[in-house]
């Protein structure tokens, strides 16, 4: 784990329970969850690039 950035309580807890839910999950719903999260992730990285843009301009 990153030892600059950790998680905070609530958030391991958080972790723990989706690590239960994905083991539950076939091979194929996880490739599709994994899709959905990563095109989240990218989502979430041009919204902060908008709005640090935004700021700087």
């Amino acid at each position: 784990m990153d030892t600059k950035n950790p998680l905070t309580l609530e958030q391991e807890f958080k972790l723990t329970i989706y690590r239960k839910k994905v083991y539950k999950l076939s091979d194929k719903q996880i490739r599709q969850h994994l899709i959905l999260t990563l095109k989240q992730m990218i989502i979430k990285d041009n919204i902060i690039k908008f709005f640090i843009k935004k700021s700087l301009s």
